[in-house]
């Protein structure tokens, strides 16, 4: 990995943090280390980058703000890449065309403000552009499907072309992103509606203020754990089951939202983990319903 390290600091491709702590870059502020965490400047570096790690088969991870994801505790032995120098923005009506890196939370707040209506839904989501994609994220029955036009991506024999909205797959929390290893999102086109700002942010602001009563935001989280089996809530299943403050080291379900797992205190994540496996197993032993885990597990051994 030295010569590999050397190499990508001599090509220039970006700011770059060797052994990086992943508990930094993520929300539930839990996770190990990772051999190298990069930040590549631009496309044509993305691309330099993908071509080294071709070359040497070394695995890589495209992470967001690390607000859908639990890394284990060992060492992550590979390339984190980070895409926050990817956050053009350009406006044209009611078409927004924005880089993958951008904040979904900010991007929110600014349509708004222009009076473009479609995006109110990602106001509490503290994600990136590309991982909202890459999840189909959504809240209060609206999601990126609705929005999307089309995406650009790079392909794993790094050509760089446009998906449409189709062509994505997208599903509940699902998108063609999550089945085809090696496509990368850079800059997502959305098509979004006339609006009135003040109703927008009226919107938003009431949404915010149900999101402080309702959820843990006091904690570290990753927001819902668990996708909605159809039909259903998570959090019922959970909270009927009275796993409300269980607690395994210093991690805890929320008595707040039962589909909420918070880091109360030098939780590990292997703490996290093991709440997640206890939760899926009564909920199957009492229900016959096996839980989809709404996050994405790294770098463990299954």
């Amino acid at each position: 990995m030295n010569n590999v390290i050397n190499e990508i600091m001599t090509k220039k491709i970006g700011d770059i943090i060797v052994d990086a702590p992943l508990s930094k870059y993520t929300t539930y502020r839990v996770g190990g280390t990772c051999r190298l965490l990069v930040y590549p400047k631009n496309l044509e570096k993305l691309i330099e980058l993908m071509e080294i790690i071709d070359r040497e088969q070394i695995k890589y991870f495209i992470l967001g703000n690390g607000s859908n994801v639990l890394f284990s505790d060992d060492i992550y032995e590979g390339i984190i890449i980070k895409l926050d120098n990817f956050s053009n923005i350009e406006y044209l009506d009611n078409l927004v065309l924005v880089g993958a890196g951008y904040s979904l939370v900010k991007l929110s707040l600014e349509v708004a403000k222009r009076g473009l209506a479609g995006l109110e839904f990602a106001s509490g989501i503290p994600g990136t552009v590309g991982g909202a994609v890459f999840m189909n994220a959504g809240a209060y029955n609206s999601d990126m499907k609705s929005i999307v036009k089309s995406v650009t991506v790079l392909t794993p024999d790094l050509k760089v072309i446009s998906l449409s909205n189709e062509e994505m797959n997208f599903a509940y929390r699902e998108s063609f992103l999550q089945h085809n290893r090696g496509f990368i999102c850079l800059e997502v086109l959305l098509k979004l509606r006339h609006g009135e700002k003040e109703a927008l942010e009226e919107v938003m602001k009431d949404r915010k203020l149900k999101r402080k009563r309702t959820q843990p935001l006091e904690y570290p989280s990753a927001g819902s754990v668990f996708r909605n089996p159809e039909g259903l809530f998570a959090g019922k299943l959970i909270e009927d089951l009275n796993l409300k403050g269980y607690q395994v080291g210093g991690a805890k379900i929320s008595e707040k939202h039962a589909n909420f797992i918070i880091n109360v205190g030098n939780a590990k994540a292997s703490d996290i983990k093991e709440i997640i496996d206890v939760v899926k197993e009564k909920v199957k032993e009492k229900y016959n319903i096996t839980l989809r885990v709404e996050q994405r597990l790294v770098n463990w051994d299954e």
